[in-house]
């Protein structure tokens, strides 16, 4: 292709289509018939633009043109609360339960690390004695030590608000780090683990086992659930960068990054319900029985929540992606 004679038989149609959508005023009807055609022949210019001759100065004049033409030609969509509604019945439970097979098998195999690692903390007290000093250790696991005081140590209210902010922080960088191939969400994932399964071998070194279990389920169950699920789907778009499957390797990691964003979004509004659990119902006076209960009830309720909504949506044809007209357009490429 000469780029210069390209330039001279169409700059006259890119400069109209520029003018076209720089008016102010509502245009005529032969002129919005001008600008969509002007649009489809500027789309169509570009994609020959990059398969033949591409020059960055131009391409990046004509994508901009033809991304403001199709703004312009489809119509911008604002949100709405029916947005919302849709996002929480649809789309969010949508993309959990199609990624089930990634974050159920985590979420077994993690849990059964966090018990090994507890039962071996347990088992050998010469670990326990790398972890702290005896005297650091009583004062964590006797009655009223460290690991009952921290849930009442500071106000509910502020309590929540900054566990759920380290948890969606938790959860942030397990479906960002997923883009890197997925081997830094198991480190992250694997940190958690151990945590967990200090806190397990310690208290039952001590005897009080049942204690942690009754300071950690009301909350925590709800919480991991969301821990593993944006592990899971930040496994599977790493996986995607291995093996992206019948799709291009752009389109798959743009499809399953939005979905993963939704996600995000989605495990924020988890965490918050963890959040005011682990704030409220976790410290509260109530007996053992009541506080693991409601937890218990919760995480069915998500669980349900998943599984019922989820499993419509994606029987529908919903996979968690946006819904088509607010994806960003494709570049047109040349057959």
């Amino acid at each position: 292709m000469d780029l210069d004679v390209f330039i001279t038989a169409h700059s006259a149609e890119w400069d109209r289509l520029e003018t076209l959508l720089g008016r102010k005023r509502r245009l005529t009807g032969a002129e919005a018939d001008e600008l969509v055609a002007l649009y489809q022949r500027t789309t169509t210019h570009l994609s020959l633009l990059l398969s033949s001759a591409p020059d960055p100065a131009l391409t990046s004049r004509l994508t901009s043109l033809v991304a403001r033409a199709r703004s312009t030609v489809t119509g911008a969509r604002k949100a709405s609360w029916r947005d919302t509604a849709r996002f929480f019945t649809t789309a969010f439970p949508a993309a959990v339960y199609r990624l089930r097979h990634w974050w159920i098998p985590t979420a077994i195999l993690s849990t059964a690390v966090a018990a090994l690692l507890g039962w071996w903390i347990a088992a050998h007290p010469e670990v326990q004695a790398a972890i702290g000093a005896p005297e650091d250790l009583r004062d964590m696991t006797r009655p009223g030590g460290q690991y009952e005081t921290y849930y009442s140590s500071h106000p509910a209210a502020s309590f929540a608000a900054q566990v759920w902010t380290n948890n969606a922080q938790a959860v942030a960088l397990c479906l960002v780090l997923g883009a890197f191939a997925g081997l830094p969400v198991l480190w992250v994932l694997f940190q958690n683990m151990l945590n967990l399964g200090v806190g397990i071998g310690l208290m039952s070194s001590a005897g009080r086992l049942d204690t942690f279990l009754g300071l950690i389920l009301p909350h925590g169950l709800l919480e991991l659930t969301a821990v593993f699920v944006a592990a899971g789907i930040g496994l599977r778009l790493g996986w995607t960068l291995i093996d992206p499957g019948p799709r291009t390797r752009r389109t798959a990691l743009a499809e399953e990054g939005r979905s993963a964003l939704g996600v995000a979004i989605g495990l924020a509004a988890v965490l918050f319900i963890s959040g005011a659990l682990e704030g409220f119902v976790t410290p509260s006076g109530l007996p053992t029985w009541a506080r693991i209960g409601i937890g218990l009830a919760v995480e069915l309720a998500f669980l349900l929540y998943v599984y019922v909504l989820g499993g419509r949506a994606v029987r529908a044809g919903a996979t968690g992606d946006v819904d088509l007209a607010d994806r960003e357009a494709a570049l047109p490429t040349a057959a």
